[in-house]
C-alpha cells in the first residue's frame, strides 16, 4: 500500500473575534478547528462524505475503510491519493481516492444497492434496526492486558494533553491515542469528530504495521459504541475514555471481551462490567 505525500491543512483557522469579559468589550484574533467535507472515493466511486479535519487524511481513509468493515485487511487498499479543494470552492473540501481489491469493491457496490433510496436515521445511512451492526468480533486474547502496567492508564491520561496542540489552540477538537503497556503515548491524531480522530489512528497503525492487539487506545471524548466497535474489529484489548460510557459501548465491549475504562484521571478510573 502506498502512502502518499499531501499538502495537509494546519488543522485551525484564524478568525477575528468580540471577547465579552466582566462588562468590557475588545477584538482580538482566535484559532478555530477546521472542518471540511471529506469524500472518500473507492475505485472511483463515492462512498460517503464525513465532517473531518483536513490533516491525515490518508490515515483517516485507511482506518475508515477498515473499521466500517469496507475491507478486511490493510493489504486490501492498494493506492491512497488526497486532492484538496479550497482556492474558489464555495466550501474548501478534500478528496480522498482509494483503489481497493475487487472483491472489497463487489461488496461495498453491494452495499451502496442495498441501501439506495432509503433515508437515513443518522447511522450511517441506515433506516432499521435490524440493519444495525451490533455483533462485534471478539478480542483475541493475547496477554497484553496480564502485562499492563498497574499505572499504565494514569500515565496515559498525564500524557495525552502533550500530544493535543490543536486541542490547544482551538479548544475544540478530540484526540485518540495508542499507548504501549506502560502507558507512554505512542502516536496521537485529533479531529473535530472523535470517530475520525480514532480511525487516523487505527490508519497510522496500520501503514506503519503496528500489531493491534498490543496497545490500548485512550481517547479525549466519552465512550460510544461507535469507538468501542471500531477498536473491536481491529483486536484493540482495551479503550480508555476520559469521559463516560453509554449503556451500549459497555454492552458491546462485553460482547467483545475488550477492556473498557473511563473517567480516566491521573489518579483514578472506573471499569464497566467487571465479574
Amino acid at each position: 500500500m502506498e502512502q502518499l505525500e499531501t499538502d495537509d491543512q494546519p488543522g485551525f483557522v484564524e478568525r477575528q473575534v468580540r471577547r465579552h469579559r466582566k462588562g468590557e468589550t475588545s477584538i482580538a484574533a482566535d484559532d478555530v478547528g477546521q472542518e471540511w467535507p471529506v469524500a472518500l472515493v473507492y475505485n472511483g466511486i463515492s462512498h460517503a462524505v464525513m465532517m473531518c479535519t483536513p490533516r491525515d487524511l490518508e490515515a483517516f481513509a485507511v482506518g475508515f475503510s477498515l473499521t466500517e468493515g469496507i475491507v478486511g485487511r490493510g493489504s486490501d487498499i492498494h493506492d491512497i491519493e488526497v486532492f484538496f479543494r479550497d482556492d474558489g470552492a464555495v466550501v474548501p473540501h478534500a478528496e480522498v481516492h482509494l483503489q481497493v481489491v475487487q472483491q472489497a469493491f463487489v461488496s461495498l457496490k453491494d452495499k451502496r444497492r442495498a441501501l439506495a433510496g432509503r433515508t437515513g436515521c443518522g447511522v450511517c445511512g441506515i433506516e432499521s434496526i435490524e440493519l444495525l451492526d451490533l455483533q462485534p468480533e471478539r478480542v483475541p486474547d493475547t496477554g497484553f492486558l496480564a502485562r499492563l502496567a498497574p499505572d499504565a492508564i494514569e500515565r496515559a491520561a498525564r500524557e495525552l494533553p502533550a500530544h493535543q496542540q490543536l486541542t490547544k489552540r482551538t479548544g475544540g477538537l478530540h484526540a485518540a491515542a495508542w499507548c504501549d503497556e506502560t502507558g507512554a503515548v505512542r502516536y496521537a491524531f485529533e479531529d473535530v469528530g472523535r470517530h475520525n480522530a480514532l480511525d487516523k489512528l487505527i490508519g497510522q497503525l496500520i501503514l506503519r504495521r503496528e500489531d493491534t492487539t498490543q496497545g490500548f487506545v485512550f481517547l479525549s471524548s466519552r465512550a460510544s459504541y461507535e469507538l468501542v466497535r471500531k477498536s473491536a474489529r481491529v483486536g484493540v484489548p482495551m479503550v480508555a475514555t476520559i469521559s463516560a460510557p453509554t449503556s451500549l459501548a459497555i454492552a458491546i465491549a462485553k460482547q467483545a471481551g475488550l477492556r473498557l475504562v473511563s473517567f480516566a484521571r491521573e489518579n483514578s478510573f472506573v471499569e464497566y462490567d467487571v465479574e
